[in-house]
């Protein structure tokens, strides 16, 4: 373990993890992991990577130390071998059959480390179909039935940020599987692959959704539900000053106190009145009247201490100035770009957001010295093209 390291704070720490480099669940996992404490070791490619690495702009990438090696050479392979020995959990997010073809594939690193825990992420799965064909964010959601409810009735379904599905049915669920083999872990001392694939995971963030259908609670025409567009009272409205508000006010009581303070009737406040689907369609258009009639301000002045369930519509930057968001620290700043600070938050082990991406080969002589590998050796497997040491040599 490296001094920085020793410095880190999180209910994770002395957890070490290899990171396969790549783009976008499994980076995100990673660096959710190293906020909450564990040695994260990112495996480049000795060729480079994506170009983000090294810059501020990395937010993804901060927290983890890299170590650039060939995997295309026998060296570069038994020395992640080596790594793996100490390793806790390795996590991959190639097509299926790639780490495989390298010799580093589940069967051989549990050999080496039968306590591993070997998490995969995929889109598709590491069986099925469409297994080992390329894919999307967009791809995978539109499979699970999720991108068919988002979006106005009267166009194409939009296309999402990518939060739902790599994010939330990848990363998510590539992390939970990760923490859940460790404690099983703790228990049986043995480790398990963990298969995360975004379609899956997505699947699963529709359970609410799903049972819904199951008490014919759900249509399936866009905009005709409660919580796709289709209810007045949980939608986004445009103000005198185009901009947005946000009102969600399902409940019967939250309901009323929006009422009363839009100073609007919609014919009562009686559940069966606010669930008449058929009567949707014209108090939203009287709701829209009403709110283009102030500014956002105004609007916020008249809801404010309520209980209404309203907010706002903030941009991204403007999320940061948000007086909740400044009271609980939500957002921080590292080398001036924004970024969100630690979640979840832990009152006993607190994670702390770790440095700021690294080169490619930053740290790879220091990781290499920590496996025992001599200042010789390492200038031989540099100069063989097996790693890249972009770290500076020992004086």
């Amino acid at each position: 373990m490296s001094a920085q390291d020793n410095n880190k704070t999180g209910p994770l720490v002395g957890i070490r993890i290899l990171e396969m480099a790549g783009i976008g669940p499994g980076p995100y996992a990673c660096m959710l992991l190293a906020d909450m404490g564990a040695e994260v070791i990112r495996i480049d490619r000795h060729t480079g990577g994506t170009g983000m690495e090294g810059l501020p702009a990395d937010v993804t990438g901060r927290g983890r130390r890299s170590l650039a090696l060939n995997l295309k050479s026998p060296e570069g392979v038994s020395l992640l071998l080596s790594l793996v020995e100490t390793a806790d959990v390795l996590i991959e997010g190639f097509r299926p059959g790639v780490m495989e073809k390298l010799g580093l594939g589940p069967d051989i690193c549990l050999q080496r480390n039968p306590k591993l825990i070997y998490g995969r992420m995929t889109g598709w799965g590491q069986d099925g179909p469409l297994a080992k064909t390329a894919g999307h964010d967009i791809n995978y959601i539109a499979i699970s039935g999720m991108l068919s409810a988002f979006g106005d009735s009267d166009r194409s379904p939009p296309t999402p940020l990518n939060v739902v599905g790599d994010l939330g049915g990848g990363a998510m669920f590539l992390l939970s599987g990760v923490l859940a083999a460790l404690v099983e872990r703790s228990q049986s001392g043995q480790g398990q692959v963990i298969d995360a694939a975004i379609s899956d995971g997505t699947a699963s963030l529709l359970s609410t959704i799903h049972g819904l259908m199951g008490l014919g609670f759900w249509e399936r025409e866009r905009q005709s539900n409660i919580l796709d567009g289709g209810a007045p009272f949980y939608r986004c409205y445009e103000c005198a000053d185009g901009r947005y508000i946000s009102f969600g006010g399902i409940e019967p009581q939250f309901y009323q106190q929006w009422l009363e303070r839009l100073n609007l009737d919609l014919g009562g406040t009686d559940y069966a009145v606010q669930m008449d689907k058929a009567a949707w369609p014209e108090q939203t258009r009287k709701v829209a009247q009403r709110v283009s009639e102030k500014t956002l301000d105004e609007w916020l002045a008249i809801f404010e201490g309520s209980d209404a369930c309203v907010a706002p519509v903030v941009g991204l930057e403007e999320a940061e100035r948000h007086p909740h968001n400044q009271a609980r620290e939500t957002f921080v700043r590292q080398g001036g770009v924004l970024q969100a600070a630690v979640a979840p938050r832990f009152s006993r082990t607190p994670g702390q957001v770790g440095i700021q991406s690294v080169a490619v080969g930053a740290d790879t002589r220091a990781i290499l010295g920590e496996l025992g590998v001599g200042e010789d050796r390492i200038a031989e497997l540099c100069e063989n093209g097996a790693v890249k040491a972009t770290d500076p040599e020992p004086s």
